[in-house]
């Protein structure tokens, strides 16, 4: 099991958060000046809140506003910057890469979730387990998103023999050993079924709670372009190319 306390904090203020040892927060980001500074403030509060010791790792993925600049607003955050912009998956795996600590939990930067439902989110944590948020509801701005994000989970799920609700929500908390361990291949938006592939094949467990989505306030999604979607389904048939050899040997 993961260790946990009940931090009681000054006399008189009844805290009762539940504490990690330790946990590093990555956030991706492309193009989020408008938003990113409030985010990692978010972060910030609740890393204090949740773990003895954190840290947040922003990883500018080749932006052109001045995202790297505004995430910069607390000592406890590490900015990555990518000169050129490399992909989802390339930013989350630099992030991972350079996570220092024994939990890794990671969200998108342009402020779709309420980072205060790490709160009740960690509660989960045990040794030998992924954390994978749904999103409930989905707030994407348009049906086509959601049925496309929807077609996603049901392909992955089938081609490399998953079983989860919503494989590409941007709210996850991982050992820090798996990310280590997987080589993180996917440079776009397979990723996440990458490392969950990953986690299965490792016997690990993978434990989904709902979380709240919101509406995004300002940048651009990018998930829906011909490109990213043509790049995810190469990388998905890499891995269940990657799966039939293991599951061979």
């Amino acid at each position: 099991m993961a260790r946990f306390r009940l931090d009681a904090g000054p006399p008189g203020v009844v805290r009762n958060a539940i504490v990690l040892p330790e946990l590093s927060i990555v956030l991706p980001c492309f193009n989020e000046a408008a938003v990113v500074a409030s985010v990692v403030r978010e972060a910030c509060t609740m890393g204090r809140k949740l773990a003895e010791r954190f840290e947040v790792v922003v990883v500018d993925d080749g932006s052109v506003d001045d995202t790297e600049s505004a995430a910069a607003v607390d000592k406890a955050v590490r900015v990555i910057r990518h000169p050129t912009n490399r992909g989802y998956g390339a930013a989350l795996a630099s992030g991972f890469r350079a996570a220092r600590y024994r939990w890794v939990f990671y969200t998108d930067g342009d402020g779709q979730f309420a980072l205060d439902q790490l709160d009740e989110f960690l509660k989960n944590a045990e040794d030998g387990t992924v954390l994978a948020g749904y999103r409930s509801p989905r707030a994407d701005g348009s049906l086509l998103r959601t049925l496309n994000g929807r077609g996603w989970t049901a392909l992955t799920n089938a081609t490399l023999g998953l079983s989860v609700r919503d494989v590409n929500c941007a709210f996850k908390l991982f050992p820090v050993e798996l990310l280590r361990s997987s080589p993180m291949r996917s440079r776009g938006a397979a990723i996440d079924a990458e490392l969950l592939f990953e986690a299965r094949r490792r016997g690990m467990r993978i434990v989904e709670r709902p979380v709240t989505h919101r509406p995004r306030t300002s940048g651009e999604a990018t998930g829906a372009r011909p490109k990213v979607i043509a790049r995810a389904l190469w990388e998905l048939g890499a891995l269940r190319a990657r799966a039939v050899e293991l599951f061979a040997e």
